[in-house]
C-alpha cells in the first residue's frame, strides 16, 4: 500500500482526509493493525512546546525621518544584532536585558501577543542616512516585515538531566538538586515531531509546519544535527540526534505559542510551539508513527561533570513512560522527575494541526530536498528520485 502527497492533498481539499494525532495512532494500530490503518488513515499530526534556545526573529523596523543606518538596535532594552542592513536586525531569544531576567524571547512573545515594545536605534550618520538616534514604541503590525527564524528546533530525543555532585547546580535543564535529588527532562515523547519520522522520510527542506500558531516551513537541518546517532530497534534515536531549522511569518503567530521564559541561574529562552504533519505514504512510515512512550528511551546524564563535554559514562537509560509517571529509578532510588516542556500544549498543537488539515486549511507538502539521516533501510527521498 502506498499513497502520494497529491493523493493525500486531494482528499484534504475535498475534506475527506482521515487525520489522527501521534497519540491516537498508537491505539489505532494496536486495534486495527498496520495494513488496515495504512489504508484508512492519511496523516498523523505531532506537536511539542518547550524551550528552544536557538530561536529568534528577523525584523525590518522600517525607515524613519530622517533615515538612520542602524548600527545598534534595542527592543525593550534587549539588544538585537544590527549588522545586516540599515533597517534590519536579528533578535536572539537568549539575549538578555540589563536586569538579566528579561530577554529576546520575552520581546518576541510580547510582539506576537499584539503588544508594543520600546525601540531605540543608534546610527553613525551619513549623507544618505543622516539620522543618529531614534526612540519610540512599535508594534508588530507597524513593522514592514517580521519573521521567526530558528536555527535549531525540535530536538529528536534528548537527555534526562541529574546532578551527582554535593551542591545544587543551575542549568538550561533547570535547577538540579544535589545527590540525585531530582531529574529533569524536556520532550514530547510519542508526540515529538522528529521521533515520528526518525529517518526524515517525509520531513525535509520545504516541509510545511505549524510554527508559533501560524504556518511555517523547515529550511534545513538545524545546528548540531546528528544524522547517525545510536538507535533503538524501532529506529528511535537513543541519544540527542536530529534537529531542524525553521522559519515563518511572525505576524501570523500568537503569543500563546511563543512564550518568553527566564530559567533561574541560566538565562532566558523562548518556548516554541512546533507541530509537523506526517503523511502516511506507506506502511513503513506508519510504523514509525506508532511508537509509544514505553518504547522511547533517553540517556540519564550527570550535568555536574559530564556536561558540556559529555565524556563521562551514561548513568542509565529510562523510558519516557517512566518520566511521565513522575519518577525514575536510579541506583535503586526513586528520583522525582520534572518536565520542562508542556505536554498539554504539545497535545493541543497536534489537535489544532489536525483541525487545520481536516478543514482543508492546511495541506501536506513534499520536501524539495532531504535532511541528512543514516537509514539502514533507506528509501529514496523526493529530492533523489524526483517522485512524491
Amino acid at each position: 500500500m502506498s499513497k502520494t502527497y497529491e493523493e493525500i492533498n486531494d482528499k484534504i481539499r475535498k475534506r475527506q482526509a482521515i487525520v489522527v494525532t501521534a497519540e491516537e495512532i498508537v491505539h489505532i494500530v494496536a486495534r486495527r493493525g498496520i495494513e488496515r490503518t495504512a489504508r484508512e488513515v492519511d496523516v498523523v499530526t505531532t506537536g511539542t512546546f518547550g524551550a528552544m534556545c536557538s530561536s529568534g526573529a528577523f525584523f525590518n523596523i522600517g525607515h524613519s525621518r530622517p533615515r538612520i543606518n542602524a548600527s545598534r538596535i534595542w527592543l525593550n532594552g534587549v539588544e538585537a544584532y544590527a549588522g545586516i542592513a540599515a533597517a534590519d536586525c536579528y533578535l536572539g531569544a537568549t539575549k538578555r536585558s540589563d536586569d538579566r531576567r528579561y530577554g529576546g524571547g520575552h520581546v518576541i512573545h510580547e510582539l506576537a501577543a499584539g503588544g508594543r515594545v520600546g525601540l531605540r536605534v543608534e546610527g553613525h550618520g551619513s549623507d544618505c542616512y543622516p539620522g543618529k538616534c531614534l526612540e519610540r514604541t512599535v508594534s508588530l503590525e507597524e513593522m514592514p516585515d517580521a519573521f521567526l527564524f530558528c536555527p535549531r528546533n525540535g530536538y529528536q530525543n534528548y537527555n534526562c538531566a541529574v546532578n551527582l555532585s554535593g551542591r545544587p547546580i543551575h542549568t538550561y535543564m533547570g535547577v538540579l538538586k544535589p545527590r540525585l535529588g531530582n531529574a529533569t527532562y524536556s520532550g514530547a515523547g510519542s508526540l515529538s515531531p522528529l521521533i515520528n519520522d526518525p529517518f526524515f522520510r517525509t520531513i525535509g527542506i520545504g516541509t510545511r509546519i505549524f510554527l508559533g500558531g501560524g504556518i511555517g516551513y523547515v529550511t534545513g537541518p538545524g545546528t548540531q544535527h546528528n544524522p547517525d546517532p545510536p538507535r533503538l530497534a524501532n529506529g528511535v534515536p537513543a541519544r540527542p540526534a536530529g534537529t531542524i531549522a525553521v522559519t515563518g511569518d511572525l505576524k501570523q503567530m500568537k503569543g500563546t505559542w511563543l512564550k518568553g521564559v527566564h530559567i533561574r541561574g541560566y538565562g532566558t529562552s523562548l518556548m516554541v510551539g512546533l507541530g509537523i504533519p506526517i503523511p502516511l505514504l506507506n506502511e513503513e512510515v506508519l510504523r514509525f508513527t506508532a511508537v509509544s512512550d514505553d518504547h522511547i528511551h533517553v540517556p540519564v546524564i550527570d550535568y555536574s561533570s559530564d556536561y558540556p563535554d559529555m565524556t563521562g559514562d551514561i548513568i542509565d537509560e529510562v523510558s519516557v513512560a517512566e518520566i511521565r509517571a513522575g519518577s525514575i529509578t536510579i541506583e535503586r532510588r526513586h528520583i522525582p522527575v520534572y518536565s520542562l516542556s508542556n505536554q498539554k500544549k504539545a497535545r493541543m498543537i497536534a489537535l489544532l494541526l489536525k483541525e487545520w488539515i481536516e478543514s482543508g486549511r492546511f495541506q501536506v507538502s513534499s520536501p524539495v530536498a532531504g535532511i541528512p539521516a543514516v537509514d539502514p533501510e533507506h528509501n529514496p527521498s523526493p529530492a533523489e528520485d524526483g517522485t512524491p
